[in-house]
This record gives structure tokens, C-alpha cells and sequence, in this order.
């Protein structure tokens, strides 16, 4: 195995540098979101940022995985994992309508967390106690995020852990994807079905675009789709366990633009709740590599 002067492992290196640019496309996406949703409803965001993204999706996987990538052998799955895709994205594009882009960066990483539970409870797989402690100490940092009970709650707050909740519904609905696929058809569909569900109900809340707005559309498309095609190599090319915590610098970059353009600053308390959600998170990753 080849390795750097370091002594790195050539494709960790090569995995952890695509994982950490993935997330700061990722991050620049939902900063564009929010600015967006300043003038046009979440779906209407959603819909024009798919069918921008299409073509572009499309190409990457003729390019990477040939003809082969555009063929699905189970149609409707991708189309059930279409279905929660929008709801996911709506969930997170309302919720930083209202929030800051940190605090609500921080809610939607309790999805691992959610993930293992729904694993556990539905699926029948074996979880340890560590990774069920993990499980109870990343809701507790939900808790001391959100605060219910007291005067900074908001219920709005709880939109980035629905978001949470429906995105790990999507991963988890992998499952239903013919194994013969690879992640390149997944991304090429879930941009497709993304568009032509939200077309059916996009004309409701329609808004006309304004000409200075055109390229932030373009560029929410060009960022999420180089997002995620970044984080999807990187899976690639390293372990898991190597690449996945580095998901968690999103809140870096979600803290860094909240304060740069909406001059948000996020309280000790939202700070301290993340800091044990990203914990846990990392846990349980490690947890689920050591299995």
C-alpha cells in the first residue's frame, strides 16, 4: 500500500481530503439555502436545485460508472428514497429559516444516533451497551441544545431533529436498493426523483425567480452535487472509520458562515450540547467498525 511521507495510507489521504472538501461544499449549500429562503419556499429551492443538478449528476455517473449507473432494477425504491429525500431537505431548509445555521448544523448530526436506534428496534441488529449509551448521551446533547422547558426553547428547534429522523429513514433505505447498484446510480436517481416528486407540488409555491438570484440556484446545484460526489469517493477510497467523523466539521463551517453573514454567534449552551452529540456520533462510528 503506497503511503505519504507521513506514513498515511495513499487513499486515506486521498479520502480524508475529498471528506473534508465534500463537507464544505455541503456547508456552502445550506448557507446559499438560507439565503434563499429569505425570498422563495424550501421546496421551490429544492425543486430548481434538482433540476439543475440532474444533468450534472447524470454525467458524473456515465463518467464514473458507465452505462451500467443509469439502469435501476427497483425503480420504486428509488422513488420511496425520493419521497423522504424531499422531506428531509424541506424539514432542514424550513428549520434554518428560523434558526442559525450552527444550531441547526449541530441537531441533524444526532442522525447516526437515530440510525443505530431504528437499526436496533426494527431491524433486528445487535447493539451494545456502549453504542446504546452512546445512543442516550448524543439525545441528552439534543436536550441541552434545544432546552425545552425553558425561555430560549423554540419549537422550530425541533425541525433539524425531524430533519435527523427522516434522513437516517433515507440511509437506512439504501437497504431497499438492488445490491447490483452502485452509489453512483443512488445519486443519479435520488437527484431525479428529488425533481420530479417536487414538480408535482412545487406550481403551490411558486414564486418567479429574479434575474440576480439565478446564481445562487446554480450554485447551490454546483455545491451539492460536488458535495456529496466528493463524500461518496471518499467512502471509496478510505474506512469509514477514517473519513465519516470528518462529517462533523460541517458545524466549523456552518459557525464560520453564520457568523460571516448573518453575524450569528451560537450560546455556550448549543456550543457544549453539540460538542456531546459529535462525541457520541464518533462513538458509535467506532463502535460500528470495531463490530
Amino acid at each position: 500500500m503506497q503511503t505519504n511521507s507521513r506514513g498515511v495510507p495513499h487513499g486515506n489521504a486521498v479520502g480524508i481530503a475529498l471528506m473534508c472538501a465534500g463537507v464544505a461544499c455541503l456547508s456552502v449549500n445550506d448557507a446559499l439555502a438560507k439565503l434563499l429562503t429569505e425570498r422563495y419556499s424550501p421546496l421551490q429551492i429544492l425543486f430548481l436545485r434538482n433540476v439543475i443538478a440532474f444533468p450534472f449528476a447524470l454525467a458524473i455517473a456515465w463518467r464514473i460508472g458507465g452505462p451500467a449507473a443509469l439502469r435501476s432494477h427497483r425503480p420504486l425504491a428509488h422513488l420511496l428514497r425520493g419521497i423522504l429525500w424531499i422531506g428531509a431537505t424541506v424539514l432542514f431548509f424550513t428549520s434554518i429559516m428560523h434558526l442559525g445555521l450552527a444550531e441547526a448544523t449541530a441537531l441533524i448530526f444526532v442522525a447516526p444516533l437515530f440510525i443505530t436506534a431504528i437499526s436496533a428496534a426494527f431491524l433486528g441488529e445487535t447493539v451494545g451497551r456502549y453504542r446504546w449509551l452512546a445512543v442516550l448521551a448524543g439525545f441528552s446533547g439534543v436536550v441541552i441544545v434545544v432546552r425545552p422547558g425553558t425561555a430560549a426553547f423554540q419549537l422550530v428547534s425541533l425541525l433539524p431533529v425531524a430533519t435527523a429522523f427522516v434522513y437516517a429513514l433515507l440511509m437506512l433505505g439504501a437497504r431497499w436498493v438492488d445490491p447490483r447498484e452502485s452509489v453512483w446510480t443512488l445519486l443519479l436517481y435520488l437527484t431525479g426523483a428529488g425533481a420530479l416528486l417536487s414538480a408535482v407540488i412545487v406550481p403551490f409555491a411558486w414564486r418567479p425567480v429574479a434575474a440576480e438570484d439565478l446564481w445562487a440556484f446554480v450554485a447551490i446545484a454546483l455545491f451539492g452535487t460536488a458535495g456529496m460526489t466528493m463524500m461518496t469517493q471518499a467512502f471509496r477510497l478510505a474506512p469509514a472509520v477514517v473519513v465519516a467523523p470528518l462529517d462533523y466539521t460541517a458545524l466549523l463551517w456552518a459557525t464560520a458562515l453564520g457568523w460571516l453573514v448573518w453575524h450569528e454567534r451560537p450560546d455556550l449552551a448549543t456550543l457544549f450540547g453539540a460538542a456531546i452529540i459529535i462525541a457520541s456520533g464518533v462513538v458509535t462510528i467506532w463502535r460500528e467498525h470495531r463490530a
